[in-house]
C-alpha cells in the first residue's frame, strides 16, 4: 500500500535515485506513491562534492531525511547527509519488513480486491504502528489479535496461518562464561553434570550452547526474546552449573565477560 499522502518534515523516507544532474538529485518515495523528491547537491554529503555519482547512483535505495514539503508545487526537499548510517540501515530494515509483510497479506488471502486488502492493511497498521509488527503480534496472540478489530473469523484464521509459517519470533543472542574446577578424581564428570543441568535450565526458558574455551572456562550462548529475559536464564544457568560444581568440594565464578 503506497500512502497518498505527504511525507512530514524531518521524517526519515526510502528513496530510488531517479536521475543524477549537476546540481542535486531527483529520486522518488517508495512508500508515498512514488512522489518525486529533490536532493540539493549540499546536502547530498558533509563534504565537498565533485562527482555525483561517487556518492549515488540510479536505481538506487537509499534513505533521506524529509527537510520541506510544499504540496501547493508538489516540491519535496531531501537531504542525504542527515541520515546517519546506523538510521539508514534501521529504516531500510524496517522498509523491507514491511514489503515482506505485505506479500504475507496478499498470501493469506488471495481473493480479497485490492481496496479490500488496502482497507484491511490501514486497519492493522493504526492497531500495530506497522504491518510487520501486527504479524508479530499475531504470531505472539494468535487470532485474537484480528478478531478483536472485527476482522472476519474465515480472514483472521487464514493470516493467522500466514503468520505462522512466515514470521520469526524476535530474539536476541548473549554470552557468559564461567569458571569451574573440581579436585575429585570424577571431577571431569561432575563438571559435565554441571554443564548438562545448565542446559537444562536455560532450556526450559529458551536456547542454549556452552562450549569448551580452555581449561576451566566455558563459553554460554543464550538465545531468548528480549534481553531482559537472556540476562536472567544465563544468570540461572551459570548459577545451576556452579552450585552442582560446589557441593562436590569445587570451585566456580560467573564472568559475564572473560577478565583481560
Amino acid at each position: 500500500m503506497s500512502k497518498e499522502e505527504w511525507p512530514e518534515k524531518g521524517e526519515l523516507v526510502v528513496c530510488t535515485v531517479k536521475k543524477l544532474e549537476s546540481f542535486g538529485v531527483f529520486v522518488t518515495l517508495d512508500e508515498y506513491g512514488d512522489k518525486e523528491g529533490f536532493i540539493h547537491i549540499s546536502e547530498v554529503s558533509t563534504g565537498w562534492v565533485k562527482h555525483l555519482k561517487d556518492y549515488v547512483r540510479e536505481g538506487q535505495k537509499t534513505v533521506c531525511k524529509v527537510l520541506d514539503v510544499n504540496e501547493r508545487r508538489g516540491h519535496i526537499d531531501l537531504s542525504l547527509r542527515a541520515v546517519k548510517e546506523g538510521q539508514r540501515r534501521e529504516r531500510i530494515r524496517a522498509w523491507k519488513n514491511e514489503r515482506k509483510a505485505r506479500k504475507w497479506l496478499a498470501i493469506a488471502l488471495p481473493a480479497l480486491d485490492a481496496h479490500k486488502l488496502n482497507e484491511l492493511e490501514t486497519k492493522l497498521v493504526d492497531a500495530y504502528g506497522s504491518l510487520y509488527d501486527a504479524f508479530q503480534q499475531i504470531l505472539k496472540s494468535g487470532k485474537h489479535a484480528l478478531t478483536r478489530l472485527g476482522i472476519e473469523e474465515p480472514l483472521a484464521d487464514a493470516i493467522h496461518r500466514v503468520a505462522i509459517a512466515n514470521v520469526k519470533p524476535p530474539s536476541v543472542h548473549i554470552t557468559g562464561y564461567v569458571e569451574l574446577k573440581c579436585p575429585l578424581p570424577n571431577g571431569v564428570e561432575i563438571i559435565k553434570d554441571a554443564l548438562r543441568h545448565a542446559k537444562e535450565v536455560a532450556k526450559a526458558r529458551g536456547g542454549f550452547e556452552c562450549s569448551y574455551i580452555g581449561a576451566p572456562r566455558y563459553r554460554m550462548r543464550i538465545i531468548a526474546p528480549d534481553y531482559k529475559k537472556a540476562e536472567s536464564i544465563l544468570n540461572e544457568a551459570a548459577n545451576a552449573a556452579i552450585e552442582i560444581v560446589k557441593k562436590n568440594g569445587g570451585y566456580g565464578k560467573f564472568y559475564r565477560n572473560l577478565p583481560s
